[in-house]
């Protein structure tokens, strides 16, 4: 399977593209690569779709903006079955080319069918389905659960099916009937000239909204619409690695489109929680550590905190403050913009030292005694070492 390519580099502009810029870098592709214009010609039929892809994304400033931090794990939603990542299908063909070619273009007559893995459908042929609304929540994870990945169950409030009329929208058996003026097509056709010749528009019939039938006798229960206000509990599995401000897409788990049509999906935005005493860097962790002088001095073990444990740290004799200690595989998972386990981060050990500011009697004078010695005294060398370490955390 040939490696996705990035959006930009796919419609042939440049990251600071405006919008405009991408919609007509968008326009020309589209024309480009047409099935119409490239019969049988399987490599431009992917590129048409690799574009459509690309715009979709490009063109809606949300999409964009997550794209550009996340690349495409940012893109990629869980699967129906609620598991990993899945693959991009978040658009609609015939809305995208309806949006850069005008409203209800159905190119060479015999529409977008037959291009599989554009996800769901408000394509204006045949029959229409009415798809439900998106709905929206917030997961917040600790530091534990998005290294280890989680599932998390969410009581959602939504439209769903009418148990009384079984979603149709009608009471009783005889309560639709074929539209009268599209003749149960769903949609009213014309021919119009256009940049690839003459080209045959639908639009949704404004009788029927698309359906093909209209209702008689509408149910009592739902007022016709086919759906109500219900409850569900949604579980959601949350994969480890996971950013601030990533979205999760679960299909079909949103607000249920009415006369049995298509479910909307779930989008689940993803919040961290501050940690106690960890701070996360990307897919490093870092935890500032205050040793006593006697400590750093003479060494000792320590514990330090992780994730999910605390372990063990030995400290050398005449530890200096801005050391910094690496423990290898202590961090988070690191994913790629595929949504793949590149590995684990590392936790970083940010090493100070804490001198006394109120002494008693003794001490005063066990650190008088002390002064005169030259092991007290810093050398040009360990000056050095120590600024240049300081330097660095601020380059």
């Amino acid at each position: 399977m040939a490696e996705k390519r990035d959006y930009y580099e796919v419609l042939e502009v440049g990251k600071s593209a405006s919008a405009d810029e991408i919609k007509k870098a968008y326009r020309k592709l589209a024309i480009k690569y047409h099935p119409d214009r490239n019969p049988g010609n399987k490599e431009a039929e992917e590129k048409f779709k690799e574009a459509a892809e690309a715009y979709s994304v490009l063109s809606d400033a949300d999409k964009r903006a997550r794209y550009d931090q996340f690349g495409f794990a940012g893109m990629n939603g869980e699967s129906a079955s609620g598991g990993g990542f899945g693959g991009f299908a978040d658009f609609d063909l015939n809305d995208i080319l309806n949006n850069v070619f005008g409203r209800g273009f159905n190119f060479g007559g015999g529409g977008f069918g037959g291009f599989g893995g554009f996800g769901g459908g408000s394509a204006h042929q045949g029959q229409r389905k009415f798809k439900g609304s998106d709905l929206r929540v917030k997961a917040k994870l600790s530091l534990q659960e998005i290294a280890s990945g989680v599932e998390k169950k969410f009581k959602l409030r939504k439209m769903v099916v009418c148990e009384h009329c079984h979603g149709s929208g009608a009471e009783g058996s005889g309560g639709t009937e074929t539209c009268p003026r599209c003749h149960g097509t769903g949609s009213i056709s014309r021919t119009q000239q256009s940049l690839f010749g003459m080209m045959q528009t639908q639009s949704p019939c404004p009788q029927c909204g698309g359906e093909g039938k209209v209702i008689k006798n509408k149910c009592p229960h739902c007022a016709g619409e086919g759906v109500v206000m219900g409850e569900e509990i949604v579980t959601v599995k949350i994969p480890a690695g996971m950013v601030g401000g990533m979205q999760l897409s679960v299909s079909g788990k949103g607000n249920m489109g009415k006369h049995n049509g298509v479910a909307g999906d779930l989008l689940v935005l993803i919040e961290e929680e501050p940690h106690p005493t960890l701070i996360r860097d990307e897919n490093d962790l870092i935890y500032n550590l205050l040793l006593s002088i006697p400590t750093a001095a003479l060494g000792g073990t320590v514990e330090i905190p992780t994730v999910d444990s605390r372990v063990k740290v030995k400290i050398e004799a005449g530890t200096q403050p801005g050391k910094v200690l690496r423990l290898r595989g202590k961090g988070l998972p690191a994913l790629d913009s595929y949504g793949r386990n590149l590995g684990t981060g590392d936790l970083l050990v940010n090493i100070s030292v804490y001198v006394p500011e109120n002494l008693s009697k003794d001490e005063k004078q066990t650190l008088e005694r002390l002064q005169d010695s030259n092991n007290f005294r810093p050398t040009e060398s360990i000056k050095d070492k120590i600024f240049k370490t300081f330097k660095n955390l601020f380059d």
